[in-house]
């Protein structure tokens, strides 16, 4: 008898998210547990009795999922998880807290395939404004962009003090640059924007964070995403079901939070279905992420161009 494929789930909050539970089952996993409240320091000793309870066999067939709703957080249980493993007791680990992760690459590569798309050009260089920045999908977004050589700025509400802690807080935990800016009223956001090459929309569901008045101060703006599907919309003009649709009197184009989704959910089932299928243990954290929504943006667009030819 074949050992089943087991997934074992690792939350710092109270209750694992149905969404990634049932991603999980999607993607094959038989049996599926969830660990609630659990920090990073009681993540070496259930990885342990994680990798030594089915010896080296049944480890190819167990994985790890860490989730929770801080983004740096994660990461660190990542990196005490892989500590805590003794070769060739090793089983793959994969973290995507609240979604942020995988929903971070997707919008970053559909906005780098539009990008390319109307100017072929690439992110390097582009001036990246992320607003709802200081939460988990903005800072990652903003990792996720600076490491492909944008100029990123974290946008907050809460003013420029909020924005820069965060900037420098998630900049020095991934080694990159990211600046902080302040967003925490209609004239700071006008100008936040106004040299904005791209705008990134992170903010809660239901809330706006660019108003019509404010979006026509952002010039130099190619490409708008928003990742909040309750209205209003994040960004005003963007709609939800938008997918590299001109902006109302402008030349950027908008990206809505369900042309962001859907690519986010591929990457997930993708990466997951990575983790339960890997010979070789296997460690899949938003790099991953990125690299696997981009090969989804590039499928769907060979699959235009065999239509169109």
């Amino acid at each position: 008898m074949e050992r089943p494929y087991i997934l074992h789930m690792f939350t710092p909050g109270r209750q694992m998210s149905p969404f990634d539970i049932n991603m999980a089952a999607d993607a094959g996993y038989q049996i599926i547990v969830p660990y609630c409240e659990v920090g990073v320091d009681g993540i070496a000793g259930l990885t342990q009795d994680t990798i030594f309870s089915r010896g080296p066999k049944g480890v190819a067939r167990t994985g790890i999922f860490i989730g929770g709703r801080d983004a740096l957080m994660a990461a660190d249980m990542v990196e005490q998880s892989k500590a805590a493993m003794v070769k060739p007791f090793v089983v793959s680990v994969m973290a995507d807290p609240s979604g942020a992760y995988t929903t971070a690459a997707a919008m970053v590569a559909c906005v780098e395939a539009a990008l390319k798309r109307s100017t072929g050009l690439g992110l390097e260089g582009q001036r990246v404004v992320i607003l709802g920045g200081t939460g988990p999908v903005g800072r990652i977004a903003g990792v996720i962009a600076a490491q492909a050589g944008a100029e990123v700025f974290l946008s907050s509400r809460n003013g420029i003090d909020a924005a820069e802690a965060a900037a420098a807080e998630t900049g020095k935990r991934f080694g990159v640059t990211i600046h902080g800016l302040s967003g925490g009223d209609p004239a700071a956001v006008r100008a936040s924007i106004g040299q904005a090459d791209i705008l990134l929309a992170c903010a809660a569901a239901g809330v706006q964070v660019v108003s019509a008045e404010a979006l026509g101060a952002a010039q130099r703006l190619k490409v708008a995403a928003d990742v909040n599907a309750v209205p209003p919309a994040g960004i005003a003009g963007v709609d939800a079901m938008d997918n590299r649709k001109p902006l109302p009197g402008m030349s950027a184009v908008g990206i809505g939070a369900l042309a962001v989704g859907n690519v986010k959910y591929q990457t997930q089932h993708r990466l997951l279905v990575r983790m339960q299928q890997a010979e070789k243990a296997v460690v899949l954290s938003f790099a991953e992420a990125f690299a696997v929504a981009r090969e989804v943006l590039a499928e769907e667009a060979a699959k235009d161009a065999a239509k169109s030819a």
